[in-house]
């Protein structure tokens, strides 16, 4: 749902009756952040440039590779019975003094990742601070916080066939759900930590499961309902933080499904459409895609529900489901070379996945931002 409209900022709350790690505040009660509706906003909105932040990949830099139009850089998410707090870098960086934060996932939690850099970096001095690849992380230091922010490439958090960071285009994927470690021993010691797996497990209704190591006996592949799949990995996510984290002092996010834009007569929009040429939001507010899966979001619910570990849900899908807008669609690095008949169809190579930084994935970071200051 959108609105043409200025607001005031305020913080939103949650009941909770433990000292929170990292919370400076509280907010008004009786608020979901996650309802709500999308404001055009030209005063406050994009938080940055996107040629004032070094660290966006070029898949993601949609004003450097020719879109037309920026009004999707200007949409603000106001939330019903309140507002989101001010997003403060200083006071995030503060807060992360002598920390690490980690995103784990795949390229939709990197986008989350570099949105987050991109918020803090323009409050720090240009010798003071760095971003270094290598393997599966990125990381980003603020040096005169002795702080980080990292990204773990691990599209399916347990481990799979699809590990490599930057070779992973695998068309028959393979997961070992029971199996985190490969990954995990890299997790420990964060203090801040936001997961995410989704897109990667939307291959099919059944995912290929291997009960013992990679390069064993092929029998040890068997197939398995996607979502019971996800379900054991989700479990074992959980329970790694369980043994791994103290909730005294660590905070642990999960950032729920993104969704994509494939079909644009789902929101009424031409015959074989997709988010090609979309400029502005669903206004629809009971707008739900078909690329978003509610029984993968219903296991996420009943997992997260069944465990005692303290983990926040980041519900970024709704919001996220009216931003038809937001894609990158074919404003990005092509790494390989248009064909013919792709020049001759934008639509058919468009990329409805992935998200223009500045954007909607700045929103997602205020409101990580709001359950991890002001809970």
């Amino acid at each position: 749902m959108i609105h043409r409209r200025s607001s005031s900022s305020k913080e939103e709350s949650r009941e909770d009756e433990a000292v929170v790690p990292f919370a400076v505040g509280k907010t008004e009660e009786g608020c979901d952040v996650f309802a709500g509706e999308w404001v055009y906003d030209e005063l406050s909105r994009p938080h940055y440039g996107e040629e004032d932040c070094p660290y966006i990949q070029p898949q993601l830099t949609c004003q450097t590779h020719g879109r037309p139009d920026s009004g999707y850089q200007h949409w603000r998410w106001q939330p019903h019975r309140c507002s989101l707090p001010s997003f403060d870098a200083t006071l995030m960086l503060e807060m992360l003094r002598g920390k690490r934060m980690m995103f784990v996932g795949d390229s939709l939690n990197r986008g989350q990742f570099v949105s987050m850099v991109c918020l803090l970096h323009r409050v720090i001095p240009e010798h003071a601070k760095s971003m270094e690849s290598f393997d599966s992380f990125m990381v980003f230091t603020a040096k005169d916080y002795n702080a980080t922010i990292e990204f773990y490439w691990a599209p399916f958090l347990v481990e799979s066939n699809s590990d490599n960071a930057l070779v992973h285009r695998i068309k028959e994927r393979i997961v070992r759900p029971g199996s985190i470690m490969k990954h995990a021993r890299h997790w420990k010691g964060a203090d801040i930590v936001v997961f995410n797996t989704y897109l990667w497990w939307m291959a099919g209704r059944k995912m290929k499961i291997l009960r013992g190591p990679f390069g064993g006996d092929p029998k040890n592949i068997t197939d398995m309902v996607t979502e019971d799949a996800y379900r054991l990995a989700l479990w074992r996510m959980l329970k790694w933080v369980e043994k791994n984290m103290d909730p005294r002092s660590t905070r642990v996010f999960f950032t729920s499904m993104s969704p994509s834009h494939h079909s644009s007569e789902e929101w009424g929009g031409e015959p074989q459409g997709n988010c090609y040429n979309e400029t502005t939001p669903i206004e629809d507010a009971t707008y739900w895609g078909t690329s978003t899966s509610k029984s993968m979001m219903q296991v996420i619910g009943e997992v997260f529900d069944a465990t005692k570990v303290p983990i926040t849900l980041l519900n970024i899908t709704q919001l996220s489901e009216y931003r038809k807008d937001a894609h990158t669609q074919i404003y990005k690095k092509q790494w390989s070379p248009l064909t013919p008949e792709q020049l001759a169809n934008p639509r058919s190579y468009a990329d409805c996945i992935h998200w223009c930084l500045p954007g909607l994935q700045d929103t997602w970071n205020e409101l990580l931002y709001a359950k991890l200051f002001f809970p």
